[in-house]
């Protein structure tokens, strides 16, 4: 999966003091998460379903 071309959104919540975010982005049938401060480095995909249930149970 090239997620090189792919659009990174960081929360509306980050600031740009401390720059301790992270960044994720939506590919065909996963969420990719990486570390605003390492762009290159790795990212963690997670299936779209299991995400939902995640937020949701942050949300909670």
């Amino acid at each position: 999966m090239d997620l090189d071309t792919t659009t990174w959104r960081k929360s509306s919540r980050s600031t740009s003091t401390g720059g301790e975010c992270v960044e994720m982005a939506s590919a065909p049938g996963v969420i990719a998460v990486r570390d605003s401060k390492d762009p290159d480095g790795p990212k963690l995909l997670v299936d779209r379903h299991e995400f939902a249930a995640l937020v949701a149970s942050l949300k909670h």
